[in-house]
């Protein structure tokens, strides 16, 4: 057997599964993960000494949280494990590795991609005002710091994460002012024989939305938000409920219309795209193993599609068992079976979620031309217009070069999704019809004065 070297980016339940099946085949996976500590956002561990219990940070989660950090802890001795450390470039089979104010290259034959997820956001008026945060931003305030967005807080937007973080900081002690669901109360019932395909993870749905109206927090389906107020911090936010316009005060919005792939590295590997209709969004052409268009590149987890943690850890392990046999190592067939099946029972219900917290697809026909899209380069939604009317741009990055849309520090993480909406609805298309942003790194912000390494880790000229 050739010389393998294997490497796994991030460290959630796609990023340890996978290291598990390879250092159980005797292989000594590299594995970066740009957290202190291993979990990934879905089940992201505290620092030292924090006092709080499992079962008060995941809630139901907790026993597949403790099982994902116990088994990562075990696998430490058999793993080359680099906390702290953001992969910002990828080029010629090498990752540039930031880590302790140091680049450094680390070369690989074979890639496993795990970077997970972000929140979507979509612009509105005041959506970038101090004291409003992501769905998951706020929950991992609670969950690695302890501490709550602000004293009363609205948490807006759709899909099950929506419910989740309002319930844990409800439980937390937290005052939760209003759940906002952008989707109507319709959507879930029509969708509800699909749910009851994953009876448990309704039960826990249902037990959500209970327990937060039998503690008397307002919820309300079929929202849209009108405004943000307040210059220096939230004070207040207004929505829009059928006909009727509500102001409901607060001091920090929890925002997220569900969650987006983490794709940036995937397409600076040279991946090819598809554009998915289930999450709105270009993801990585795979297949059933995780393979990707590049030999050797694999791709496991939300950064593949949306699937949630359960399917994650599914798919990390059929990404390594895939990667395992591209190097001729015999792959377990039974178990390729037992977990392809998996896959494709979870893909089911993950569709049945989406009827039932669909995306808000009029939403850039209600934005305002003086909403700041691109907070970046503060580029308004009236700037996107005026570039299509004048110049008949059709495709997001010609538009990028046009307004500089999607061009700032986040590269268009945040604002890419809002950016396709807007041009979409300005061509009167779909927003598989516009293409998506050419990566370019730095991936995430890195430091102008960083010392580059080369191999042998000295000070590159």
């Amino acid at each position: 057997m050739s010389i393998i070297l294997p490497v796994i980016v991030g460290a959630g339940p796609a990023g340890v599964r996978a290291a598990q099946a390879l250092a159980a085949q005797g292989l000594r996976p590299v594995v970066l993960d740009e957290a202190p500590r291993a979990g990934g956002q879905i089940y992201r561990q505290p620092p030292p000494g924090f006092l709080r219990p499992k079962a008060a940070l995941y809630g139901f989660e907790h026993r597949k949280a403790d099982a994902l950090h116990r088994k990562m802890d075990e696998l430490l001795p058999k793993i080359d494990y680099r906390p702290g450390s953001l992969v910002w470039n990828v080029e010629g089979k090498v990752l540039d590795v930031l880590q302790g104010g140091a680049s450094a290259p680390v070369p690989y034959t074979h890639l496993i991609l795990a970077t997970g997820a972000t929140d979507r956001v979509l612009p509105f008026p005041g959506w970038l005002t101090p004291g409003v945060y992501t769905l998951g931003g706020s929950q991992v305030a609670l969950k690695h710091q302890g501490c709550a967005i602000g004293s009363r807080v609205v948490f807006l937007g759709t899909g099950p994460l929506l419910y989740l973080v309002a319930y844990q900081y409800a439980k937390a002690g937290a005052t939760v002012a209003a759940v906002l669901d952008t989707s109507r109360f319709a959507d879930r019932l029509a969708a509800l024989p699909g749910m009851l395909r994953a009876p448990g993870l309704l039960a826990k749905g249902l037990y959500y939305m209970a327990w937060l109206r039998a503690h008397g927090v307002p919820m309300a389906s079929g929202v849209r938000p009108v405004r943000v107020e307040g210059d220096a911090r939230v004070t207040a936010l207004t929505y829009r409920l059928g006909r009727q316009q509500r102001r409901i005060e607060c001091d920090a919005v929890g925002y997220g219309l569900s969650l987006r792939s983490e794709t940036q590295l995937a397409s600076l590997a040279g991946c090819q795209f598809d554009f998915h209709p289930r999450d709105r969004n270009w993801t990585p052409r795979l297949d059933a193993a995780g393979r990707s268009s590049v030999t050797g590149v694999y791709v496991a987890g939300d950064g593949a599609g949306i699937g949630g943690a359960d399917a994650a850890e599914l798919a990390g392990e059929r990404a390594a068992l895939a990667l395992l046999e591209d190097a001729g190592c015999p792959q377990p067939v039974a178990r390729v079976r037992e977990l392809e099946a998996g896959l494709a029972a979870n893909a089911r219900v993950r569709d049945a979620l989406e009827r039932a917290f669909p995306f808000p697809e009029d939403w850039a026909a209600g934005i305002a031309d003086d909403t700041v899209v691109c907070r970046c380069e503060e580029v308004t939604a009236g700037t996107m217009r005026a570039a299509v009317q004048a110049t008949g741009a059709r495709e997001l990055n010609r538009l990028k070069a046009l307004t500089r849309v999607g061009m700032g520090r986040c590269q268009g993480r945040m604002c890419g999704a809002g950016a396709a909406e807007v041009l979409a609805h300005a061509c009167g298309a779909g927003p598989e019809a516009v293409g998506r942003l050419r990566n370019q790194p730095p991936v995430k912000p890195i430091p102008v004065d960083i010392v580059c390494l080369d191999r042998s880790g000295k000070a590159a000229p």
